[in-house]
């Protein structure tokens, strides 16, 4: 897979971040981290962020059908929870990534890890697994688990400038959490919180 020309000049003069893939292999963790001993009272789930080599990075997210049990009709990164026959929480990336949206497992570069998530009101810790795949991907969509799959550029929902802070009441609890907006779709709750570890990593918040 090539991917030497994501930089250009008219990036650099509209102030909008350059995102090689050397740039980005070298803010990710090379090995899962370890997790808490809190985390590790939760139950594991892995994601893949995956990062469409075109001429300018593209993230693909699905949006989740409005029947299931848990993050109904939410954007997110393909994933789920981890299985007892799965190898490791990689393995459930792309295992859950095959499932839902038809990528094969082998046409995945795993690039590194961001740093773990949890999920307060579902009881989830998470690996984000960074991944890069190719840009004629063909997709075959489960439409149980999956409504629509959609790309957002990368440099777009990187950039602290769409990252915003928003807060929501539930059972009289504030909580804070990030929103970005794209194209119609609102990425928020643990996807953005992993974007925003991202910008973080790469030194752009």
């Amino acid at each position: 897979m090539g991917g030497g020309g994501w930089e250009s000049e008219s990036r650099e003069q509209a102030g909008l971040p350059t995102l090689s893939r050397e740039r980005i292999a070298a803010s990710l963790r090379r090995t899962p981290p370890e997790l808490s001993a809190e985390e590790r009272a939760l139950r594991p789930a892995a994601i893949l962020l995956p990062i469409i080599e075109r001429a300018e990075p593209y993230a693909l997210f699905t949006r989740r059908t409005e029947d299931l049990s848990s993050h109904a009709g939410q954007v997110c990164f393909p994933g789920g929870r981890y299985h007892p026959d799965d190898e490791s929480l990689i393995r459930t990336a792309l295992r859950e990534m095959e499932e839902e949206i038809g990528l094969p497992m082998n046409r995945v570069e795993i690039a590194g890890f961001l740093d773990s998530h949890t999920t307060v009101n579902t009881g989830f810790t998470i690996l984000p697994v960074v991944g890069y795949v190719p840009a004629d991907l063909e997709l075959v969509v489960n439409p149980r688990e999956v409504a629509e799959v959609f790309e957002a550029p990368l440099a777009f929902i990187l950039d602290p400038e769409n990252q915003k802070r928003k807060s929501l009441e539930r059972d009289g609890v504030r909580r804070e959490f990030y929103a970005i907006e794209y194209s119609g779709h609102t990425i928020w709750g643990a996807t953005a919180a992993m974007i925003v570890n991202l910008s973080e990593r790469l030194g752009l918040r």
